[in-house]
């Protein structure tokens, strides 16, 4: 088959003839329909420090964010048949570990990612532990269903407890707008959040956050430290009940501890490619806050979640127009270029090889 492989430790990747996968006995193979670029590839493809720290093995294939058609299924598997549709939950775990065992299986002490540690989905095709294959309705478009996974990172960083009680009437700051942080305000909109500000520099991602419903984006360069209180301004003036921290900037990390009201809670899911200082006493402490660190999505109520909200046509509509761009999988490079250029928001990749 024809995959987009990552062949050394360095930036890039290029298309290759692969062997095929063949599923295990709990395993499935799936035939990729469509897949989309998540901010975890841009950094493979980049190779930055993160990417240099995270890898342990080298080659594999690229990707993680998938719908498609199973087409063979291993002799154990009794949930699904060939013929389905689905998509993937990307954390492979074992099942046995302390955190799994005690509803946590989304920090599995020995989770492997699919598209990092294991070959991924930028391929023809691609094989799925049973339990990881999320069944959709056939009627769900495959680039929708590609998305969910990070959808369901958007999710989590607004529920991180898996309820959705505590959005409804709050005030919310997402900082960086790239498909996840846009994703989330869509769904804080839909979950009666009643005012959303974001912050992003890029003017097409400023855009959409406001068509998915932000009240307010603001830009945060040359502000000379009175961002936050413009957050408070724009959020009626006590500051944010909720932050997601999506950029991964380390001046955003401490916007959104500065604009977070007393006993808010703050949700970090960018990942820092480089070292970011807190005043831990002022920033959590003596604003009682509570933080949550966001690794993926709860397995699997998030997915359940996101199954909700996608039932919405409304919804769906949104997270379409989030889908700026549509490539076959093989011109992955372009899709980066896109992202990096600032031209693209998310880049739905078509199984056309």
């Amino acid at each position: 088959m024809q995959a987009v492989v990552k062949t050394q430790r360095g930036r890039g990747g290029e298309v290759r003839t692969v062997p095929t996968p063949t599923p295990k006995d709990d395993e499935v193979l799936v035939r990729v329909r469509a897949s989309s670029v998540c901010g975890t590839d841009v950094h493979l493809w980049e190779w930055n420090r993160w990417a240099e720290n995270r890898v342990h093995r080298v080659p594999f294939v690229l990707g993680h964010e998938l719908s498609g058609e199973v087409v063979e299924v291993g002799r154990a598997v009794q949930s699904l048949a060939p013929g389905d549709h689905v998509s993937a939950e990307t954390h492979i775990v074992d099942g046995t570990c302390y955190q799994c065992r005690t509803g946590r299986m989304h920090i599995c002490e020995n989770v492997e990612v699919l598209g990092v540690d294991r070959d991924g989905v930028f391929a023809e095709f691609a094989v799925l532990p049973e339990r990881n294959a999320w069944k959709n309705d056939p009627a769900l478009a495959p680039e929708i269903a590609s998305v969910q996974e990070p959808l369901g990172n958007a999710v989590h960083s607004l529920l991180p407890e898996a309820t959705d009680e505590d959005i409804a009437g709050k005030r919310l700051l997402v900082t960086g707008c790239g498909p996840i942080g846009l994703m989330a305000i869509a769904a804080a909109k839909t979950f009666g959040a009643e005012t959303v500000v974001a912050t992003e520099v890029n003017p097409l991602r400023a855009e959409l956050a406001r068509q998915m419903g932000a009240d307010a984006v603001l830009d945060p360069r040359g502000h000379d430290g009175d961002l936050a209180e413009q957050v408070r301004r724009a959020s009626g003036g006590r500051g944010v009940d909720v932050a997601l921290e999506m950029s991964g900037h380390p001046s955003s990390l401490t916007l959104v501890f500065d604009a977070l009201t007393a006993g808010g809670r703050v949700s970090l899911l960018g990942l820092f490619d480089r070292p970011a200082t807190l005043d831990i006493d002022g920033a959590l402490v003596l604003k009682a806050a509570q933080v949550h660190g966001i690794f993926g999505r709860r397995m699997f109520e998030t997915w359940y979640q996101v199954k909700s909200l996608l039932a919405r046509e409304p919804f769906r509509a949104k997270v379409r127009q989030i889908i700026t761009h549509r490539l076959p999988i093989p011109e992955v490079g372009r899709a980066m270029e896109l992202i990096a250029s600032q031209q693209a928001a998310k880049v739905s990749l078509e199984a056309r090889w």
